[in-house]
């Protein structure tokens, strides 16, 4: 009596999906790219660091514009057409992210908007100092 085992692999889906949203986190030390569908759920995601460069080379423009093209590369088998664009905070790789996606044809942008967290107000200051 031989037993022999059936192994069942699962096919992977690939959603289809018309209207993403890019969301580009920028520090002063690194930048965040990621792709998401219009509920949320993440499709593709890339860093600087997660482009092969590490120290103070991770804040430069040039860094950020490989980790978008990457996160973009990723995002291509779910067939997008449009985007929409948030940016966020004070690094480079806000201005790169922009002048890469004027020079990219492949998607539509359709928003672009910048949701950087401005305090108004913000907290309490310290007391004066007095010597």
């Amino acid at each position: 009596m031989t037993d022999t085992k059936k192994i069942v692999t699962k096919k992977k889906v690939v959603k289809s999906v018309a209207e993403a949203r890019l969301c580009v986190k920028s520090s002063f030390n690194n930048t965040i790219v990621t792709i998401s569908d219009l509920k949320g759920n993440t499709l593709s995601w890339s860093s600087s660091g997660h482009s092969g460069f590490k120290g103070a080379r991770k804040s430069t423009p040039f860094a950020a514009t490989t980790a978008i093209e990457k996160a973009l590369d990723a995002a291509k088998p779910f067939g997008i057409k449009k985007l929409e664009v948030y940016l966020k905070g004070p690094g480079v790789g806000r201005d790169a992210a922009l002048r890469f996606l004027r020079t990219k044809r492949d998607f539509d942008v359709e928003l672009i908007s910048d949701i950087t967290p401005i305090p108004h107000n913000g907290p309490r200051p310290p007391k004066a100092r007095r010597v």
